[in-house]
């Protein structure tokens, strides 16, 4: 897959993100479906939180002057099932205070804009393919599959959100 139809696929994941995110109001934003589990906020917060780090690491990433290669092939299903569950590091996790819906749309776009300045530096996207940095799941990945696994993991936080809040 190419960068172009990667930011293609961020775009429309995050477009369908604001668009329920706009749709809901601070009540379903704050509300659990279950006493432990995440509110949409926090949902939302945990998105945020996702893209500044993956900002971060490509960013670490392409600071690096050599090509490497690696034979680690990232196993993309564990991230789209959400009957896998996977726990978020401490870095990543939401904090306790709900936001509001104006508050998460703004930040969303924010850690977006900050991600597209970085991807548009990349004179040579076939960089992305030949830089790697160590994910926290995945291991070892490339930087194209970094950006690749960003929306996909929008995705998997997009029926959660759906869930919770048919659920509430």
């Amino acid at each position: 897959m190419e960068l172009k139809e990667i930011k293609q696929k961020l775009k429309e994941t995050r477009d369908e993100l604001l668009e329920i995110v706009n749709a809901l109001n601070g009540d379903q934003l704050s509300k659990r479906k279950e006493p432990n589990s995440w509110t949409i906020s926090q949902v939302c917060q945990h998105l945020i939180k996702t893209e500044e780090l993956y900002v971060m690491a490509i960013k670490k990433g392409l600071k690096s002057t050599e090509d490497s290669f690696s034979e680690n092939i990232p196993q993309w299903e564990l991230l789209v099932d959400r009957s896998n569950k996977i726990e978020a590091p401490d870095i990543a996790k939401p904090d306790a205070e709900a936001l509001e819906g104006t508050e998460i749309i703004e930040k969303l776009t924010h850690s977006r804009e900050k991600l597209n300045e970085v991807l548009n530096t990349v004179k040579d996207p076939s960089l992305l393919s030949r830089r790697y940095f160590v994910h926290p799941v995945f291991k070892e990945m490339s930087l194209m599959e970094w950006v690749k696994s960003l929306y996909l993991h929008e995705q998997r936080h997009i029926k959660q959100i759906i869930q919770i809040k048919d659920g509430i």
